[in-house]
This record gives structure tokens, C-alpha cells and sequence, in this order.
């Protein structure tokens, strides 16, 4: 089934065990697939490639709006988008654990010939296309700094 249909099935779901949080969320998402669906050159499809990039793009918004709420005090709002974050979650790839990633990275490493940090550019290159889904942009540039330093 792909993601859109699941996500559609998902809200009935939701909406049968009257969880406010969860079809809040996925009529979000379902909102930006839509969007996406119609936006020019989109011949009306999207894949589960693009719906994995919207949902973790969604994710990670939600991620960033929950740490400027907890530095701004408001803990209440905070805990509101992580409960929406934690609901996106479920229908993303499962997120590479430290140890994974570095070793990913090690072989990457290895494959580009990168010998310093200035060949951080290449590593980046390739481990960003090989680790899409898998980790964030955040965490595998933090860690291929360490590696080549």
C-alpha cells in the first residue's frame, strides 16, 4: 500500500478511536501530500520516496518548534509538537543507531579515499545520497567532522 493511501486509511483510524493528536497530525500530512500531488510538473502522483522526504522535512520542523518552545519556557507547546513528531515517526525508515552510523560513515570514508577535512565536501556528497532516510543531515555531517579530523 503506498504511504498516501496508508495515510488516508490511518486517519479513519484515528478518527474511530477519537485520538485528536494522531488525526490532527495526519491530516497535516495528508494536507502537504495533496500539495504536493497538485504543485506544477507533478503529473498528480507522488512516491514514497517524496512522501518519506515531506514526512521527515514535517519531522524535523516539528523537532526545531519543540526545542525554540522549551527555550522559550513554554514546555505545554513543546510537548504538543513531539507528540505530533512522535506520530510522523511511525511511517519513516528506522533511524540508524551511533554506532550504525559511524561505521556507515567509516566505509564511506574508506570508498571516497578522504584523507582529511577538506574532503569533507566528497564524504558529504556520497553519504548524504547513501544515508538518505536513515539518519539526519545534522547527525551525519557531526560525525563525519569527528571522523576526519
Amino acid at each position: 500500500m503506498a504511504l498516501f493511501d496508508q495515510i488516508s486509511e490511518d486517519i479513519k483510524t484515528a478518527m474511530k478511536a477519537k485520538d485528536k493528536v494522531a488525526l490532527e497530525t495526519l491530516r497535516n500530512i495528508k494536507k502537504v501530500f495533496l500539495e504536493a500531488k497538485t504543485a506544477p510538473g507533478a503529473n498528480d502522483t507522488l512516491t514514497d520516496d517524496a512522501a518519506i522526504k515531506i514526512i521527515q522535512k514535517l519531522t524535523k520542523q516539528g523537532k526545531d518548534a519543540a526545542e525554540i518552545y522549551r527555550a522559550q519556557g513554554r514546555e505545554d507547546l513543546a510537548e504538543a509538537e513531539l507528540a505530533q513528531v512522535k506520530v510522523m515517526e511511525v511511517y519513516l525508515p528506522k533511524q540508524l543507531s551511533a554506532e550504525e552510523l559511524e561505521a556507515a560513515l567509516k566505509a564511506i570514508i574508506a570508498e571516497v579515499g578522504a584523507a582529511g577535512p577538506s574532503d569533507m565536501g566528497k564524504v558529504m556528497g556520497v553519504a548524504t545520497k547513501k544515508l538518505a532516510g536513515l539518519a539526519e543531515g545534522r547527525a551525519i555531517s557531526a560525525k563525519v567532522k569527528e571522523l576526519l579530523a
